[in-house]
């Protein structure tokens, strides 16, 4: 079912890809319910659907998704987790599960269709403690930042009070 690595940070999952479809809102049970009846209908001008029901690795880590092609490991997608604002189950069938994330470079959205025999539920499940986990990890690091920053800070008045002090004692020692 999944690898996960060494480090505990990243984790894949077989699953079948069927589509990635151009939606107009980025979040809700409608859209997914949209995009799957979109995949459903053929349409010869898309060439997104023609990689569709193919096998494929959902790649999770804290910086996003990437999508692998099961074979060569290709990389077809990936979606840094600030992108994805909604995933879930598809209420109408159970198996098949999906996100939704703005694309990178380009002013739209895209939902993107999975299906899972068992795993549908759970999958949703770790993408939303991977997108939680990320988000801690954000406000860790701020934290962090300001930390440092704070030291920096302090270092300066230190180094600046050391230096007033050595005057002092050059100008008292002549």
């Amino acid at each position: 079912m999944s690898d996960i690595s060494e480090d505990d940070n990243e984790i894949s999952f077989q699953v079948k890809f069927l589509g990635r479809v151009e939606v107009v809102r980025t979040d809700g049970l409608q859209i997914l319910s949209e995009a799957a009846q979109s995949l459903k209908t053929p349409d010869k001008y898309s060439s997104e659907k023609a990689a569709k029901k193919s096998k494929v690795h959902l790649f999770l880590s804290l910086s996003g998704i990437d999508i692998l092609e099961n074979k060569t490991k290709f990389l077809l997608y990936s979606c840094p987790l600030s992108t994805i604002s909604f995933c879930a189950v598809l209420p109408s069938s159970p198996k098949v599960f999906g996100f939704v994330a703005r694309h990178p470079a380009a002013d739209m959205n895209h939902c993107y269709l999975f299906q899972s025999k068992k795993f549908s539920h759970v999958l949703v499940s770790v993408i939303g403690d991977v997108f939680r986990a990320s988000k801690k990890e954000e406000s860790i690091r701020g934290g962090r930042d300001l930390i440092v920053e704070a030291l920096r800070h302090k270092n300066k008045v230190l180094q600046r009070e050391n230096a007033e002090l050595k005057k002092r004692l050059a100008g008292q020692t002549n």
